[in-house]
């Protein structure tokens, strides 16, 4: 009688030992559509989705969610997060001179770069010989505006002026193309990032 009265018990209790912490039900949740049915299934945990922006969104929790990579799971106080989806892009800004090694002789261009360099440090701004010296028809002072992806600049442009810092002069060249570029970087990098966060008490 006693044996059967542990097994009662036992059989009691097992959902009890069963049931999954809020990190571990966290950790099995892949996308918003899964989030969404924790949701509808916890009220009592009063959990939500967070829908942040770099830049836009700024109280230090914000601060801190925005720091990790989708699939983060963590906790501060009695209160667990985990970032279901996010995107992040990074833009870029400069202006160029282009130099077309089409119509010109290497020699030529490495003479032109020399040329233009020499202005540019006795007080010609870079816009004005953009203006002066671009063979490609940029009307516009030589500014690319904000670009990303190897659609809007060759993949040779974009990671040179990644590679560098705001205001640094420096030469791209794309050689299958005979493409020669005078770039100065002009602007910080734009990082853009949203991140879609759930959020429920527990831990």
């Amino acid at each position: 009688m006693k044996t059967f009265f542990t097994w009662i018990c036992l059989l009691a209790t097992a959902p009890v030992f069963a049931q999954l912490t809020v990190r571990e039900q966290f950790e099995k949740i892949t996308n918003v559509q899964q989030a969404q049915k924790f949701i509808d299934a916890n009220p009592n945990l009063k959990p939500t989705l967070l829908h942040l922006a770099l830049g836009r969104d700024t109280t230090l929790i914000d601060k801190r969610l925005l720091r990790q990579n989708i699939g983060d799971v963590f906790s501060v106080g009695y209160v667990t997060y985990k970032v279901v989806e996010g995107k992040e892009d990074v833009n870029y800004r400069a202006h160029y001179i282009f130099l077309d090694g089409g119509s010109l002789s290497l020699s030529e261009v490495e003479a032109l770069k020399k040329v233009i360099l020499d202005k540019h440090s006795q007080g010609a701004s870079f816009e004005q010989l953009s203006d002066e010296y671009t063979m490609d028809g940029n009307n516009t002072k030589g500014d690319t505006g904000w670009f990303f992806g190897e659609e809007m600049m060759p993949k040779e442009f974009q990671d040179a002026v990644k590679r560098h810092k705001k205001d640094d002069i420096f030469f791209v060249d794309v050689p299958d193309k005979e493409w020669h570029y005078i770039v100065k970087k002009t602007y910080d990098d734009q990082v853009t990032k949203e991140i879609t966060v759930l959020r429920a008490n527990g831990r």
